[in-house]
């Protein structure tokens, strides 16, 4: 099989000219090394030539620039159908973002033109295209059509790179550009929380606007069975409906409310078409022999049967579970059709069968599988999912598809030898994976996870932690260390993988996928050696704007202004300490021409400030304020501003209900441990203070940990449940108790004081949950000290 991409057919050029650094807020980190690119044309209206992302193999700078507006047309050949396509796609993005669509006409025509053409003469890779940018004409050429449209998406990328409409003007410049990984992918779990056709279809729009090829659909886990099975209609009537946790599975009259998403085979073929025009393969996943207990909800006889004498419900929890897939012919039967079903609506050579978290507890319970296990010569249960992996591998093979799962299919005995692993735990799978001659595709957590937070900031949604900033994303280096040059041509691509319990509506799911998406595509599509963290983020200014555009919600947390107040200063910085911070103190958002920051501020209150980081007179952040009306106020502090007593099982939690208590209104985003709740606010200078305000919340408790279970930290109620502030030491005794009772009555977040003995210097505040319990899970979601009155 086609491992990699050829690309010696491009040598390497020098390029141009370098970039201008940018001014810096704060100093970096980092070497602010600057990459080669085109050369910035002399008019001041032309579009910026590095606007491209992913960055393309080179980049070499013309003269001049070409005017490009409505009436520059589209030149193709007769009777060319994959040209046409190509140019009504570009005409349809132009339009959409510059406000007039070029015509696209199959005449000859001269100077003034854009040309499209596929030239399958070329000996160039089957996704590559060479696009030359000149004064009067614009030439794309690529092999294949996909690579003619690869070269349309960069077109217009310099097309709209200025963010502006009408007519534009494109620096000159030759590009000659190929990827460096043939699976450029992102796996959307739809299973925890579903997303509608046409979200799924704006994720498609953006994948293709970043050359990223391969969708990784996961449509079956222990929450929710998403995709219509004609033969097992009750996979979708039950295993597709939950009752959500907490007051959000309430409805007005308190009674529970179901939770329900699939999709029919005809809206699967209809996403499976949408996404072949963009040249992405949907890449289904049907999960075994663990995740199955929506469709065991549906089926209980799948199941572990002398074990499970009732049908679960589809779970409303998160975690690993332990409902598995029976080992009998009756559920091979079953999971066979099902896959037949499923090979019918996908033409993707591969389907995913999962093979992850399968834990084997019913199965170590089981006479039945015991005896199975015997009967199979097998040394244990691992063995026997290894066989269960083949068994399916071999039924795929049959009907011409390859196998691909989670890592966990190299455990336990031999794969099948046209098996595809994807790598998440680490770079362990995929080593040996690659040395046992299987192609891989690399996703490993917490590197190209897209469900962890991107900063610890007060507005930052839910996820989980450690953080995982854009910056990490983009320094992410493709090839595990360890392989040797022909182990290493069987990483095929790699992947981010966005999970979604904790991201239950879609401008979430947005937030979680951009820009993060356009540091993994730059990861799979460009060479690692011509990568370059400062040019990237100059590429990334004007993506924002077309984010905009587009209505897509993308994040901008890399830029954000962040608050600090120590020692009566106030200092301003952004998490890449990158751009221009500048700020306003009269109640208005800053513009490009306020005041630049460029020391720390007084920090007297009554104060109020807002600041926003620019590059080169745009915006990268959205204004963040500032606003302290008392010394109490520069005390305050959120629960992602407070340090958690233990590492593991962190996450940041969106509440159940609104802020106040009901259905709807805002809801509070709340940092939260599932051992141990419990938090420390080192350092605080105490003098002066006798009262503390605590604002509190709790959501339901539903995590299933497995064997971490037993971890869990509770410790005995006081005053019928409280938190306790104790002082230096989380083991030291209370110093203060802020009793729960007003909270419990609430599904909102509440706001409790207690008074403080007098205290000086700086000391640490721990602060402990006493509820008796951890269900509700309780977290505190802002801490503020107050002087005597």
């Amino acid at each position: 099989m086609k491992t990699r991409t050829t690309r010696h057919l491009f040598a390497a050029a020098t390029l141009a000219a370098a970039l201008a650094a940018c001014t810096s807020a704060t100093p970096r980190s980092d070497s602010a090394a600057t990459g080669d690119q085109a050369a910035a044309p002399a008019d001041s209206n032309a579009a910026h030539p590095s606007a491209i992302i992913p960055r393309p193999l080179q980049i070499v700078a013309g003269r001049g620039s070409f005017v490009f507006d409505a009436n520059t047309p589209i030149r193709i050949k007769p009777g060319q159908p994959g040209e046409r396509r190509v140019a009504d796609y570009f005409a349809q993005r132009v339009q959409a973002l510059r406000g007039f669509a070029p015509a696209v006409t199959e005449a000859p025509g001269g100077r003034g033109a854009v040309w499209l053409n596929i030239d399958p003469n070329l000996t160039i890779g089957d996704e590559a295209y060479e696009l030359d940018v000149q004064a009067d004409t614009v030439r794309l050429s690529a092999r294949t059509e996909a690579g003619l449209f690869y070269g349309a998406v960069s077109l217009w990328q310099l097309a709209t790179a200025d963010g502006g409409q009408g007519a534009t003007r494109i620096a000159a410049q030759r590009i000659n550009d190929a990827p460096a990984f043939v699976w450029r992918g992102l796996m959307l779990d739809v299973a925890r929380h579903f997303r509608s056709v046409d979200e799924v279809k704006s994720v498609l729009d953006q994948m293709a606007l970043h050359k990223l090829n391969t969708f990784h659909w996961h449509l079956t886990d222990d929450q929710g069975w998403r995709i219509e099975i004609k033969q097992y209609p009750r996979l979708t009537e039950v295993g597709g409906c939950r009752v959500l946790a907490g007051a959000n599975g309430r409805g007005a009259d308190g009674k529970p409310q179901q939770y329900c998403g699939y999709y029919t085979q005809e809206q699967i073929r209809d996403v499976v078409a949408y996404a072949a025009a963009r040249h992405i393969t949907v890449v289904p996943e049907i999960e075994m022999p663990g995740h199955a207990q929506a469709a065991i909800a549906a089926y209980p006889k799948l199941g572990v049967n002398d074990v499970v004498r009732k049908a679960p419900r589809v779970s409303p929890d998160w975690g690993v579970h332990t409902y598995l897939f029976g080992v009998d012919d009756s559920t091979f039967t079953f999971l066979e059709n099902v896959l037949d079903e499923v090979a019918g609506l996908f033409p993707s050579k591969y389907i995913h069968i999962g093979g992850d978290e399968a834990a084997k507890d019913q199965w170590i319970a089981s006479k039945q599988v015991q005896a199975k296990i015997k009967s199979l010569g097998l040394k244990n249960e691992m063995a026997l999912q290894s066989w269960f992996v083949g068994r399916i591998g071999k039924h795929l093979q049959e009907h011409d598809r390859i196998l691909l799962g989670w890592d966990e299919i190299l455990e336990g005995g031999k794969l099948p030898a046209s098996a595809t692993v994807m790598s998440w735990r680490g770079d362990a799978g995929a080593l040996e994976a690659a040395r046992e001659g299987h192609d891989v595709v690399v996703a490993p957590d917490r590197k190209l996870y897209l469900d962890y937070v991107q900063s610890d900031r007060d507005d930052e949604p839910s996820g989980r932690f450690p953080v995982s900033t854009l910056r990490a994303f983009y320094d992410f280096q493709m090839i595990p260390p360890g392989l040797d040059a022909q182990q290493a041509k069987r990483v095929i691509g790699g992947q981010g993988n966005l999970w979604v319990e904790h991201r239950r509506t879609f401008d979430l799911v947005q937030k979680a996928l951009y820009p993060r998406l356009d540091a993994l595509s730059e990861v799979v599509w460009s060479p690692a050696s011509s990568r370059d963290w400062n040019d990237f983020q100059h590429r990334l200014a004007p993506q924002f704007a077309r984010y905009r555009a587009q209505g897509v919600q993308a994040s901008d947390v890399a830029y954000a202004v962040d608050f600090k107040a120590d020692n009566a200063q106030l200092t301003l910085s952004n998490q890449a300490g990158f751009g221009e911070i500048r700020y306003r103190t009269d109640g208005a958002a800053p513009d490009a021409n306020s005041p630049l920051y460029s020391q720390p501020l007084p920090a007297t209150p009554p104060l109020d400030l807002i600041a926003t980081t620019f590059l080169d007179g745009r915006a990268l952040s959205a204004p963040r304020r500032f606003s302290a009306k008392d010394l109490s106020d520069l005390s305050a502090r959120s629960s992602a501003a407070l340090k958690p007593c233990r590492e593991g099982y962190n996450l940041r939690l969106e509440d159940d209900a609104a802020r106040d208590g009901g259905r709807d209104g805002a809801r509070a985003a709340l940092t939260v441990n599932l051992i141990d709740p419990c938090w420390i606010y080192p350092a605080v200078q105490l003098d002066g203070v006798a009262r503390i305000q605590a604002t509190v919340g709790q959501v339901p408790y539903n995590f299933q940990l497995w064997h971490d279970t037993s971890k869990i930290v509770t410790r005995k109620a006081t005053l019928g449940g409280s938190l306790e502030v104790r002082l230096d030491d989380c083991k030291s005794a209370p110093i203060a108790r802020l009793p729960l009772a007003a909270a419990r009555k609430s599904d909102g977040l509440t706001t409790l004081e207690a008074e403080l003995p007098k205290l000086e210097g700086r000391h640490d505040l721990c602060f402990v949950f006493a509820s008796g319990g951890h269900d509700p899970l309780w977290a505190l979601d802002r801490v503020v000290l107050k002087p005597a009155e």
